[in-house]
């Protein structure tokens, strides 16, 4: 009896995702996304990201990235192109382990090549679940974006 409840059930299921887009196997980073702003980023070498979770803060240093965006685009038939162009901005993610879906604090400290501090300031953010597929398709490990630009940080 159990043998045709099984199958019943697989045919059900695999009905009911024939109709719907696939699920690839992407996945979300967990951790501390952060972007810098220009004209900011053009003085910041390096970032220290403290994160603060129930059993302790943790310093983190992401890798800072050029940021990029579409400068221009173009299409012949259905295939489309894009170059891109830097925007004056830099971005980097600190992978945290354990990272929950509820409010840490996070302090956020830009430096200059010479070790000084540009920016240093802390606020409360709430990383949430990310649907890298969509929300039929699961949710992945949660994350917090932020924005570091001339008025302070922000969630992004």
């Amino acid at each position: 009896m159990r043998a045709p409840v099984a199958v019943l059930a697989l045919a059900a299921l695999l009905t009911a995702c024939s109709d719907s887009r696939p699920c690839t196997m992407i996945g979300t980073r967990v951790g501390v996304g952060l972007t810098v702003e220009a004209p900011l980023a053009s003085q910041v070498d390096r970032a220290e990201l403290e994160v603060c979770l129930p059993d302790g803060c943790r310093t983190y240093e992401p890798d800072l990235h050029p940021v990029t965006a579409a400068a221009e685009t173009t299409c012949s038939g259905d295939t489309c192109s894009a170059r891109m162009r830097e925007t004056g901005g830099k971005q980097g993610f600190a992978d945290v382990p354990g990272l929950p879906k509820s409010p840490v604090r996070v302090r956020v400290t830009l430096l200059d090549a010479d070790g000084r501090t540009l920016l240093d300031r802390g606020l409360d953010v709430t990383p949430e679940g990310r649907f890298p597929n969509g929300p039929d398709c699961g949710e992945g490990g949660p994350n917090a974006l932020l924005v570091a630009g001339p008025d302070g940080v922000r969630v992004k």
